[in-house]
């Protein structure tokens, strides 16, 4: 073999070398990532009370903003929780805005096929919510009329799945009001966010619950399908917050006492 061809075959396995290390080291670039940092950048809607919201003082609070400190503690990092319209969340994920998405989105198939999931931190379900004076008792009646969801949500499917038409907006203040002025016959959102506003929202004690939840939902972190490192961390987090009891304090501060993070 002349100089030039081992130089040659040198350079070539020299390369694969760095690339076969490089895979190798994948799974744990996340998690160094972050921790190199110093934070976990996180996001949500900043519409969504009492999960993500912006209070008098211009902040971001809430319980997924408390489960966020409260993971990014553990990690031994500060949260980063950072607002976004919800349509473009899954998006800026992708892009690598964002360490991971924490804005009780709800696992589905759908997205499965493009981002990865933590275990649950809590569990919920899609409500159907009307004006007290609709005359309106159960789900079923809302076929032909207009439901107001967020754009972007699995409530978009619900509103079809009645057979009413879907009034997309941005956040849940906006699609409660539209219920509350009467220009939508319904919301469909959380039910536990419509609990939330009928005692928060001025005019919402003219709304109530209509029926049972339409589904249960199970509430998760979603991160990129590569960063596995982050994400196992994260989980073993999780299992440690539901263990020593700190989800439940979490969402007990939130939700009038309710421990929200059990089946």
């Amino acid at each position: 073999m002349n100089f030039k061809k081992l130089a040659l075959l040198t350079a070539v396995l020299l390369t694969a070398s760095l690339i076969l290390a490089a895979c190798g080291d994948s799974e744990v670039d996340s998690l160094t990532r972050v921790e190199e940092a110093g934070e976990f950048t996180v996001v949500g809607s900043g519409g969504y009370p009492p999960f993500n919201f912006i209070d008098d003082n211009n902040d971001v609070v809430g319980f997924d903003v408390d489960t966020g400190a409260a993971i990014a503690s553990r990690l031994g990092v500060e949260l980063n929780y950072e607002t976004s319209d919800w349509d473009g969340l899954t998006e800026g994920l992708r892009a690598g805005r964002y360490d991971g998405i924490l804005g009780s989105m709800a696992i589905t198939e759908e997205r499965l096929e493009v981002v990865n999931f933590s275990t649950p931190y809590y569990f919920s379900g899609a409500q159907l919510v009307v004006r007290s004076d609709s005359g309106i008792t159960d789900p079923s009646q809302m076929e032909g009329l207009e439901i107001a969801v967020v754009t972007g949500t699995n409530f978009v499917q619900d509103a079809e799945e009645l057979g009413a038409e879907a009034v997309l907006y941005q956040d849940d203040n906006a699609t409660l009001m539209e219920l509350i002025e009467g220009r939508v016959d319904g919301v469909i959102t959380d039910r536990l966010v419509a609990l939330g506003a009928m005692g928060e929202l001025a005019g919402a004690d003219e709304l109530e619950l209509c029926g049972e939840i339409l589904r249960l939902e199970e509430m998760a972190i979603a991160f990129n399908q590569d960063d596995e490192a982050l994400m196992e961390r994260v989980n073993e987090i999780l299992e440690e917050m539901h263990e020593d009891g700190t989800l439940r304090e979490i969402s007990e501060r939130w939700h009038d006492g309710a421990d929200i993070t059990v089946r």
